[in-house]
């Protein structure tokens, strides 16, 4: 596991959940720290969009279908969480770039 991964995981709010991609950003021997990804955006309002960086190159990174790291919601987790969880793709080169930028 390395930064810029991005995982299939469970998140949870309330008394619902789902199964969605997470952009791992930042990780140590026993905290990771991620991002959830999203492909809503259009039906956002303007305050939420401008935290929402757009991933150009979404097909190399093993998403289904334009998507967006909502950086306004972090999470952490264990790292024994993703023990068994394997990513799916990770941020282009020129993605880390521009997201790097995005967040600074």
């Amino acid at each position: 596991m390395k930064a810029f991964d991005i995982f299939i995981i469970y998140i949870s709010w309330g008394s619902g959940g789902k199964k969605r991609p997470v952009l791992v950003y930042a990780l140590n021997n026993e905290i990771v720290r991620a991002y959830p990804i999203t492909t809503q955006y259009e039906s956002k309002s303007d305050e939420i969009k401008a935290k929402f960086f757009k991933i150009n190159n979404w097909e190399q990174a093993g998403l289904d279908k334009q998507s967006y790291v909502d950086t306004g919601t972090r999470f952490t987790r264990p790292l024994s969480f993703f023990e068994n969880i394997e990513p799916i793709g990770n941020l282009t080169d020129a993605d880390i770039d521009r997201f790097i930028e995005f967040t600074s």
